[in-house]
């Protein structure tokens, strides 16, 4: 048995579901439902899609850590005294 609905069902249906909510939330609703679609695909896409962002933020986090420990070390070199040795 298809699933499926001739259009005089359909007429039908439409009339109850405009009786039951009202001709003012039809388009609310209607607008809720399209953008819940909308941002489940979106959704979808981002699961579906890897996320390029991170990679160059990680890149770029280790380049700082690498220049921070560089410049830390130069610090404490330049802040070591040498004593003379007689």
């Amino acid at each position: 048995m298809p699933i499926g609905f001739h259009p005089f069902e359909l007429i039908i249906l439409l009339a109850i579901v405009l009786l039951i909510f009202g001709a003012k939330r039809l388009p609310e609703m209607g607008a809720s439902i399209g953008k819940s679609i909308k941002e489940f695909q979106k959704g979808m896409k981002e699961i579906n899609e890897p996320d390029q962002t991170d990679a160059p933020a990680t890149k770029f986090e280790t380049i700082e850590r690498e220049i921070a420990s560089k410049r830390n070390a130069a610090e404490v070199k330049s802040t070591i005294v040498e004593t003379p040795v007689d």
